[in-house]
């Protein structure tokens, strides 16, 4: 594990996340810069529809714009477009390559982050050193194919109780019901269609970001 991957994540509530097929601007060049307007220090690219040449160039300016705003850029499933135009890490899943794989061709420092949706991912994926790890889907959600059922806040429980690794709660978390979340431990999480989908998304993030404490 890296030291910093505690640091990127421990001052970080909201990890924005690109979704352009559910976007109100359709623009994820536009919707990152929103994001980072916001004050958003976390920026993950994923598309799962895109070309690969049409997400390498959206890529490297998404790269340009974080790097500007001294934010982590960290790119969804692709490691090689991830090495490829600078990104500080990648995320998999556990159906991707292996982190141990992953960890052989990257550079220092590099994130690795893992989707994980039971006590014994968590578990394997602290062992195999992950850097951080997804916890979730907390509730149902439709931003993607092929979801798992919700594992519900019993697992993000398990997670805040048992383990320190860094870790982002995802999956149909919404403003109506992110207290919930916060209440129960998280301190980082990704809302995707309540975000993109916004007309106005730095008002959005600025009133979940006041629901942390309230």
């Amino acid at each position: 594990m890296n030291s910093t991957t505690f640091d990127f994540l421990k001052n970080t509530t909201i990890y924005g996340m690109t979704a352009e097929t559910f976007s109100y601007s359709g623009d994820n060049i536009y919707d990152v810069g929103k994001m980072l307007e916001a004050g958003v220090n976390v920026i993950q690219y994923r598309e799962k529809e895109k070309s690969g040449i049409d997400m390498y160039r959206q890529c490297v300016k998404i790269r340009e714009m974080t790097a500007d705003a001294g934010a982590r850029l960290i790119i969804d499933d692709f490691t090689d477009l991830a090495l490829a135009v600078g990104a500080d890490g990648v995320h998999i899943g556990q159906e991707d390559m292996p982190i141990e794989a992953v960890r052989a061709i990257s550079p220092d420092n590099f994130i690795i982050g893992l989707s994980t949706h039971s006590p014994e991912q968590a578990l394997d994926a602290i062992k195999r050193g992950a850097d951080y790890i997804g916890v979730g889907p907390i509730y149902e959600t439709h931003t993607k194919k092929n979801v798992c059922a919700p594992v519900g806040l019993e697992y993000l429980d398990f997670v805040v109780q048992n383990t320190d690794i860094p870790f982002v709660a995802i999956g149909g978390i919404k403003e109506h019901n992110i207290r919930e979340v916060f209440a129960h431990g998280a301190t980082c999480v990704c809302l995707v269609t309540d975000i993109v989908g916004s007309q106005d998304i730095p008002g959005k993030i600025r009133r979940l970001m006041a629901l942390k404490n309230n």
